[in-house]
């Protein structure tokens, strides 16, 4: 399966996430951009989640519907022809991180998915659903990982 190149201009794979996207400063999405979107792709999925959050893997932000012809989004915006979902925090769009003080770094998942059809979730999707829905039809997929302590 051939791969999306997914990169942000804020961080490096494996780097820190700046403060200014922490849900206790600014709380604006990161930019990102992507390329090799196979053909045959209608929609694009995007899900940042924390799987080292205290309670269980804690969703950032989903964003399902994106323009499979897009090749990335500005900061704090939605994705083209995107629709923003709940993510952990009960808020559609980015909720930023925020781990517990004193944690060690937590890391970051930002993974885009290429689907052949429409995905279909529920309201609250967890990361868990996101999985379950994407990795037996995706396309291609790509991620990058931030990293982040308070």
């Amino acid at each position: 399966m051939a791969g999306i190149e997914l990169k942000c201009a804020a961080f490096n794979d494996h780097a820190m996430i700046p403060r200014r996207y922490a849900k206790d400063d600014e709380n604006i999405s990161p930019p990102l951009t992507w390329s090799r979107v196979p053909d045959g792709t209608a929609e694009l999925v995007l899900l940042c989640e924390d799987p080292d959050a205290p309670s269980g893997t804690f969703v950032h932000w989903l964003v399902t519907r994106i323009d499979p012809a897009a090749g990335g989004v500005d900061t704090g915006q939605t994705p083209p022809g995107g629709s923003a979902r709940k993510n952990g925090y009960g808020e559609a769009g980015w909720g930023g991180p925020h781990p517990p003080a004193g944690d060690d770094a937590h890391r970051y998942f930002f993974r885009l998915y290429a689907l052949p059809e429409p995905v279909t979730l529920p309201d609250n999707a967890t990361a868990d659903d996101v999985h379950r829905a994407v990795d037996e039809g995706q396309l291609a997929s790509g991620t990058i990982v931030g990293m982040f302590q308070r």
